[in-house]
């Protein structure tokens, strides 16, 4: 049962802090409840990971909301991997939730947009594949959602088309456009909303296209979005 330490007591630990991101041009913040990841939605990667990139269901798994590395923190190189991978990524963000949102109900449940990198223990996630098992040990360790700040839907719409990319030290990496994503923003509000009931502070990071690859100790990661900016993120 959950409760307040008024109808129950003090908490027994620390109570953990509220992950936040912050909102572009205002100072109230974003607190993340909750961070879905949609698997293999652009065609390309999905050629490149190996995978019939035809318009299967969609899937999803999870990162932990203090996975989240706010927009100028570096990224400490993970543990127990030597495989680091990179995946640039639109990440949406919920003002509203519900559970089996009508299509086209969906973009009303939208605060806004930012832009994500899903950072992946490439080898330890081929491990968990080969043996049937979950990635969370590939996926959802420490830091590995870097997030830009979120800008609101209100002031840039909700962008279904244009370029997003990531660099490595000035070399392009990965290229693709929004228009490119297998299934767009309302399908997968609207389809995850079948499977869990969502809510505000809810952070879905919607694919990322091809060109996916390795990072080492001092690179430097730019991420881009159209229409809502860049996400600069070193490697320590």
């Amino acid at each position: 049962m959950r409760g307040d330490s008024a109808a129950f007591g003090t908490y027994a630990v620390p109570l953990p802090p509220v992950t936040t991101v912050e909102v572009s041009g205002s100072d109230a913040v974003f607190p993340v409840r909750r961070i879905y990841c949609v698997g293999r939605n652009y065609a390309a990667h999905a050629i490149e990971m190996g995978h019939d990139p035809d318009r299967e269901p969609p899937f999803f798994f999870q990162k932990n909301p203090d996975n989240i590395l706010p927009a100028g923190a570096d990224f400490p190189y993970p543990p127990a991997s030597g495989d680091v991978h990179f995946e640039a990524e639109l990440v949406i963000a919920l003002g509203k939730g519900g559970k089996d949102i009508p299509l086209d109900q969906a973009l009303d449940c939208v605060f806004g947009y930012g832009i994500g990198i899903d950072m992946t223990r490439r080898d330890l996630q081929g491990e968990a594949k080969k043996l049937q098992r979950p990635w969370e040990i590939g996926k959802a360790f420490e830091h590995s959602a870097p997030c830009s700040a979120i800008v609101p839907a209100s002031k840039i719409g909700h962008p279904d088309a244009g370029a997003i990319w990531l660099d490595v030290n000035g070399t392009r990496r990965q290229t693709g456009d929004l228009n490119q994503m297998i299934w767009k923003t309302p399908e997968i509000i609207s389809y995850l909303s079948g499977l869990f009931t969502l809510a505000p502070g809810d952070l879905i990071y919607s694919g990322t296209p091809s060109g996916v690859g390795a990072i080492e100790r001092g690179d430097v990661m730019l991420a881009h979005v159209d229409g809502i900016g860049e996400l600069q993120v070193r490697v320590v």
